[in-house]
């Protein structure tokens, strides 16, 4: 999948470790005591981390956003299926992404 559309150094880092189902390097972009919502709700970054990489991926991205940091696209999920998301990723000075909010794209 193309990611070129993704502007952001970090945030397509992170993306591409996602598509590559590496958690290693997926973790490595984030700060240690990264947050994270889904749809609004807060959870446990690290449990959805150990969940999803290796299990999630997209499979198109319909638009990007906010300077690079806030990714749309159709995802697939083993657990889940097929829907449309958003990924909307916060960072510090050090270009580390301290929170993650992600949910249903509408």
């Amino acid at each position: 999948m193309d990611l070129s559309s993704i502007t952001n150094k970090t945030v397509k880092g992170a993306i591409e470790a996602l598509q590559e189902k590496n958690a290693e390097k997926w973790l490595g972009y984030f700060t240690a005591d990264a947050k994270l919502t889904d749809d609004g709700a807060p959870r446990d970054f690290l449990n959805f981390s150990k969940n999803a990489v290796g299990s999630e991926w997209f499979t198109e991205l319909y638009r990007v956003e906010n300077e690079g940091k806030d990714i749309y696209g159709h995802l697939t999920t083993k657990q889940w299926g097929d829907f449309d998301v958003f990924f909307k990723f916060s960072l510090n000075d050090e270009g580390k992404v301290y929170r993650l909010d992600i949910g249903q794209a509408r």
